[in-house]
This record gives structure tokens, sequence and C-alpha cells, in this order.
């Protein structure tokens, strides 16, 4: 059976295809360019293309690509039809892209999932046309302060967006205070920790939202997990930490490679390292439960999940063996400094530090990351590259870091060739994100990565 739909909407779905081909033959890739022709040609677009669509939004500061993969690799694995923005497009235009690219004139009678990472500005432009099944948020700390301002006015966009869908579902982090008592009318699920790591209980100096939300006053903490997450109250006015739905009990083990933990009383796998992933893994099991995806599912598919587009990506140059793993602000990049710690071996260490407008022009936040727990790790050979080197120089030299070791590669080739010189085969890249998508392209480039997107 065909789907009837208006003339301009078949144009601009006809056309939008034809640039996407072409984008990928050209540039191997281009997400975004293809949905600002769509939507310059039919403004109303996304209503046809995400028609018949169960739609699972994933926003937030920290998490959004992860999380979105786990919650994809669950609805595939459990045998549904699903799509996914999977290049890490999310704004507006590189969603439309995905719709587009997976529309087919002819109606599918299966039930169709659409996992989509979102931008959190982006939300309200979303939810103008297209009503979620489900939003989950994931977390909300400081980010490109020149684009968001502080962590209030990215809540703000969020809840515009959410405001215009109150039939959707929430899943949202319980553990992050800022998304407590939102006074929503939707159906809200809350997922978090009853257990953590630390014996902490006193954020932070740099811990981004330290005081009540209602008046103001500092939180206190049963426990934290990491940054401002976990168990909080104010002792002020009574507001706290909402009733959870779905929760973490234990972490059994924590190894480089992942995690064992417990989570709503049964023992699961998670197959990439660290608290955030533990995070990223709660959420997407909270969300698959929320689709009625069996149990089984859930826990065959995040102990198999694989590392997605820079996140954790394990990469080989030469007989070296590469993991990328992006950072973006103090509150990421402290979970992937406390990540290195658990590999007890000695490894060597890239740093990249770009100021593009997607990283954030102000690189000052570097300043808030806690690099000193480096120095008491055991490091080989530090390379530093980038469009920022000098900065983040200078940075690791504070924090204790041997500067006369630092080896400053103005170029990719020259750092790839560092790379390929070290004595052990074990380098970590810790890259913010442009400078981690221009290193994957130069990869890509010279054949070391297959598949760029």
């Amino acid at each position: 059976m065909v789907c009837k739909i208006n003339i301009n909407s078949f144009f601009s779905i006809i056309i939008c295809k034809i640039v996407i081909k072409l984008s990928k033959i050209l540039f191997k890739g281009g997400s975004n360019f293809p949905g600002k022709v769509a939507l310059k040609l039919d403004k109303n677009i996304l209503k046809t293309v995400c028609n018949n669509y169960k739609i699972i939004i994933i926003t937030g500061t920290n998490g959004k690509t992860t999380t979105t993969s786990m919650i994809y690799n669950i609805l595939k694995d459990a045998k549904k039809y699903v799509i996914t923005n999977n290049t890490g497009a999310n704004m507006l235009t590189g969603i439309v892209s995905c719709f587009v690219e997976n529309y087919s004139f002819k109606k599918c009678c299966s039930t169709k999932y659409a996992v989509i990472e979102c931008d959190e500005a982006n939300i309200p432009l979303f939810t103008s046309y297209v009503i979620p099944e489900i939003i989950t948020v994931t977390n909300l700390f400081r980010d490109q302060l020149d684009r968001y301002g502080e962590v209030y006015s990215t809540l703000n966009k969020i809840i515009q967006g959410i405001e215009k869908v109150p039939l959707t579902n929430l899943v949202l982090n319980g553990d992050e205070s800022l998304l407590g008592d939102l006074n929503l009318p939707n159906r809200t699920i809350y997922y978090g920790f009853n257990c953590s790591l630390t014996k902490g209980k006193k954020v932070s100096l740099n811990s981004d939202a330290k005081f009540c939300k209602k008046c103001k006053s500092p939180y206190m903490y049963n426990f934290l997990t990491y940054n401002h997450l976990g168990d909080y109250y104010c002792p002020n006015c009574g507001y706290k930490r909402p009733e959870l739905d779905y929760t973490l009990d234990e972490i059994k083990e924590q190894t480089p490679e992942g995690s064992l933990v417990i989570i709503n009383g049964k023992e699961y796998y998670i197959n990439q390292p660290g608290t955030y992933n533990m995070y990223n893994a709660l959420c997407a099991y909270s969300v698959a439960v929320v689709c009625d995806i069996p149990i089984s599912n859930i826990y065959n598919s995040l102990k198999n999940q694989k590392s997605s587009f820079g996140r954790h990506e394990n990469i080989k140059i030469g007989d070296k063996q590469v993991k990328i793993i992006l950072v973006k602000n103090p509150a990421g990049y402290d979970q992937a400094i406390n990540t290195l710690s658990l590999d007890n071996r000695t490894f060597n260490l890239v740093v990249l530090l770009n100021d593009n407008y997607a990283d954030g022009r102000d690189v000052s936040w570097i300043w808030d990351v806690n690099f000193e727990k480096l120095s008491s790790l055991n490091i080989d050979k530090i390379m530093i590259s980038g469009i920022r080197p000098y900065d983040m120089a200078v940075r690791l030299k504070i924090a204790g870091l041997p500067d006369k070791d630092f080896i400053i590669s103005e170029t990719y080739e020259s750092l790839t060739e560092e790379i390929k010189n070290c004595k052990l085969n074990t380098v970590y890249v810790l890259a913010t994100y442009t400078a981690m998508i221009n290193f994957r392209k130069f990869l890509n480039f010279k054949g070391y990565i297959k598949k760029f997107w």
C-alpha cells in the first residue's frame, strides 16, 4: 500500500534523498545539509516522515550518543524495526535527514521505532511538529557556556519542548536535582543509583547544581555518585530526590572494559566502563522496560554493547591499540580520567583540545577538570595536539605532569607517527568533539578506520 502525501512533501523527500546519496559519495557524510534542503522545500516535512513511528528522544548534556546507541541496540536485538541518527547529527536538520533517509512510500505494517538523539536546544523545535512516545533526559552539566549559558538555561529549553507534548512519557535521571518536581502533567519515570563507590557526601567547589532549585540553600547528600548527581535533599525546604522506579542497587566490579552491577535485583554486565556508562545503561534499561522489551533481551544486549562513534572506540594504528574517548566538559572529563585510573597498566596518553563552535570557544573550563589525578597514573608518553595544544600543556604542567616529556604535535600526521612510535601498545586519546571528528577523518583517510560514520 502506498502512502498518500502532498506534493510539497513528495518533492522534499525525493530531493533530500538524492542530496543524502550525493553527500555520502562526495563528502563521506553530510548529515545536516540534506535536512536543510528538505525543510526549505517543506517546513512541515517532519509531520510526514515521522508518521507511524514510536519516537524515543534522548537529550541531556552527557551520554546522549552512547545511551541512544544502547537503546537502539536493545530494540534491534529484540527484533523491532528501529532507526536512529547514529552519526550524532542531533540538530533538527540532522534529525530530518535521518527520517527522510529511512522514509518509504510504502506503508509498513509492523511497529516502527525511532531512537533519536536530540540537542537540548532543539527539543522545542522537534516537539512543535511531533509527539514522541518517550523523552529521556540523562543529566545537566555546564557545557559550551557561550551557546547554552548555565545549566538552568539548558533545563528551561528542554522544559519548553516538553510542555508542548503533555502525552509524552518522561524517563528522567532521578539523581539529577534539576529534574525533580518539574510540575508537568506527563507520566514521569525516574531512574537512579541506590549505592555509590565514593564515600564522600560533600559536592566539590566546581560541581554544577549545588544549591536547591526551590530555596537556593546548599544541598545535602546521603551519597554522591559524581559531580552533583546522587541522593540529594535540602535541609531547609525539604525538597529531595524523587522516588525511583528503576535502580542500580550494587556495583560488584569495575574494570577498564566494563562493569558488573545489580539493576532492580538482577545482575547485569555493562560492556562499557565507568560510572557514567552505568548511568547510560540504567537509562537504556528504564526506557526498554517502558517499551515492554523482555528483561532477557535487555540483559543480553547490555552484555554485548559495542562502543559508539568516538566513545571508548577502539582503533588499531600500526600495532598500537588506541581508544578514543570524547571529553567535552569538566563533569565528563573527570569521569573519563576516573575510567583511565581503572587501568593499572602503564599506557600512553594523547590529549586533543579544540575551540571550534561545536566545542565552545572558551577553553577556560579545562581548569575545572581534575587533571591532577593523572599525575598518579602510570603514563609513559604524553602527546598533545589540536587547535589549543599549549593551553592544554600549561594545564597539565600545573597538574603535576612532567612537562619535559610533553610532545606537542602540530598536525595529525605527526601525532599519528608519535603514536606508532610509542614503546607500549596501549594508547588513550582524550579528545574534545571537533578534535575527535577531525582526527577520525584523518584516520579514515589513512585507512586506519574503514567507515567514517
